[in-house]
């Protein structure tokens, strides 16, 4: 009788909107809690919270048998005390996970909130909000594509990211500004469960350099001291602006990446494939997705400024390989691409409609003037 009461008394507590989404990243269907930390979570969280098992001890709420002591711990706290609670002192910059995210996010956020205690205590903070931070990383060479240690440099007060090819060089070999840096985690296209993608733009080209730490907190506090040196950044350039404006600047995923073939501008070229990146207004392809250099860039504006996207190719298109055609049109041509299946192209056309369906901004029509597309 008391088992099932419990189950019940727990069945209550997650009908409270609250408890209706994971605590951690966001996800519906908490079907499971942490009895020592008094939050609702997901089933993927929950397997992270094992891995901490002296500040979290998870169960079930459907399958597992709770004591009375256990429920009325959970009732007395909830995932918005949790919150309250373990997020009191969490910066705006700092990167809160959703559960698209990739595994080393996920796992350091959690590790961070209740192991680390970093958002109750400021100090904690301090290796990525420092505003300067040294150290080395693991960086894909730009023609071998050999990975090798490299010393980095997070300088705010310089305004820039660099790094170094020998550790006792006094000249950097690449120095990033840090208002034209991206960074991304992209552990499957590096290979590295810890690999960050990091991008900045030079001669109005986007560079890509590829890097991971073995430690995952490592790792994990570098992406954020790059948004906290962009959030600074950008509060002085900005300095109106509120901070829910500024956080969605600091670091972008991307809205979609993946093969699809591609002919050149007259359009009479056999297809090739090519590995493509869509960030934000940009649509890059490369011949490798580890490659330094895109081939070539294709502005994507809005449908105000007269840019679509299709479904098919041009009747007389011929020489493409895979038959599920798209064709992007802008004021000065038609780009034409081909995905191997019907899936890829709906989830293509999709991200590319969702970015012509939003107004220019005034700095993205600078952006369009100065833009080259390269055939």
């Amino acid at each position: 009788m008391a088992v099932e009461r419990n189950k019940r008394l727990l069945q209550d507590l997650l009908l409270n909107a609250e408890n209706q989404t994971c605590a951690d990243c966001g996800a519906p269907d908490c079907d499971w809690a942490s009895y020592t930390l008094g939050v609702f979570i997901c089933l993927n969280c929950s397997g992270i919270h094992r891995n901490i098992s002296q500040v979290s001890k998870v169960k079930s709420v459907r399958l597992d048998a709770w004591e009375d002591d256990e429920v009325k711990f959970m009732a007395s706290n909830g995932n918005s005390a949790a919150k309250a609670k373990y997020e009191s002192k969490l910066p705006a910059f700092y990167y809160r996970p959703t559960l698209l995210d990739c595994q080393v996010l996920r796992e350091q956020w959690i590790r961070a909130k209740y192991e680390r205690k970093e958002f109750i205590c400021i100090e904690k903070q301090e290796p990525y909000s420092a505003g300067y931070r040294e150290g080395f990383l693991w960086k894909r060479g730009r023609d071998n594509g050999q990975f090798l240690s490299r010393k980095f440099i997070l300088s705010e007060r310089e305004g820039v990211l660099k790094y170094f090819n020998k550790h006792d060089a006094k000249d950097p070999k690449g120095v990033l500004r840090l208002e034209q840096i991206n960074a991304t985690f992209q552990p499957t296209k590096i290979g590295n469960p810890n690999g960050l993608q990091i991008t900045y733009l030079k001669d109005n080209s986007t560079r890509n350099i590829f890097i991971y730490h073995e430690d995952g907190k490592e790792i994990v506090d570098w992406f954020n001291s790059i948004r906290a040196a962009r959030f600074h950044y950008l509060q002085v350039a900005f300095p109106g602006a509120s901070d829910a404006d500024l956080v969605p600047k600091l670091t972008r995923n991307y809205g979609k990446e993946g093969y699809m073939e591609k002919t050149g501008p007259k359009q009479t070229e056999g297809f090739k494939k090519r590995w493509f990146t869509l960030d934000d207004r940009r649509l890059m392809y490369f011949k490798d997705p580890l490659d330094a250099f895109a081939r070539g860039e294709v502005f994507i504006g809005s449908k105000e400024n007269s840019y679509s996207v299709l479904d098919g190719l041009p009747p007389a298109t011929q020489g493409n390989h895979w038959q599920y055609g798209i064709t992007i049109v802008t004021p000065d041509r038609k780009f034409l691409f081909a995905c191997e299946t019907e899936n890829e192209r709906r989830i293509w056309m999709e991200a590319f409609q969702k970015v012509i369906d939003r107004a220019m901004l005034p700095q993205e029509y600078a952006v369009e003037a100065h833009f080259k597309h390269k055939p």
